[in-house]
């Protein structure tokens, strides 16, 4: 409530600990909120179709964080999340800073437009999703779109194949983690 806005769910924990990446999204949406597990929704589903993980593979693979710890409740339209506020994202962004110098992951996947720029600095899904950018102490990031089906931006084809590229590369560092 400090933000001006209701508590809508406790905060989402991740089942274990020791994973080589961080995936790290805008907010938990209401069936992450019920079960207080990253990524248990359809936008879950997606990415790992997208990623080619079975949820155990998932789950051993990436420390899942996101921008916001709970979730922030429908938007006002009815259609998909409330976007949470700038203060709601302030309030917790200690919780990134905590855990990326605890974990420090050598993989980090931010998803969607909201977590690209709070981590990367605001850019267009475009130019961001399917490369790879290097972010020092041998760390590197590569963005990932919403896996919501509210977006429109998977509509197009050129899309979909920077997904393609992008997934790829994800696979790619891990296996590299893998063996390093």
């Amino acid at each position: 409530m400090e933000a001006g806005y209701p508590l809508e769910s406790w905060p989402v924990s991740n089942p274990r600990l020791g994973q080589p990446a961080y995936m790290f999204g805008q907010a938990p949406g209401p069936n992450e909120g019920a079960e207080r597990r990253p990524w248990r929704g359809r936008a879950g589903q997606t990415l790992r179709g997208w990623l080619r993980m079975d949820e155990d593979e998932f789950y051993a693979s990436f420390y899942c964080a996101s921008v916001t710890r709970c979730y922030p409740g429908k938007h006002p339209t009815g259609k998909g999340d409330r976007v949470p506020t700038p203060r709601e994202q302030e309030l917790c962004e200690f919780w990134r800073d905590w855990e990326l110098e605890l974990i420090r992951p050598r993989l980090i996947v931010p998803v969607g437009g909201l977590a690209i720029g709070r981590l990367l600095g605001k850019r267009p899904l475009d130019a961001s999703v399917g490369r790879r950018f290097e972010l020092g102490d041998e760390r590197v990031a590569i963005p990932l779109p919403h896996p919501s089906g509210v977006s429109l931006w998977l509509n197009s084809q050129a899309n979909r194949a920077l997904v393609a590229t992008a997934t790829d590369a994800i696979r790619a560092e891990l296996d590299q983690l893998a063996t390093a």
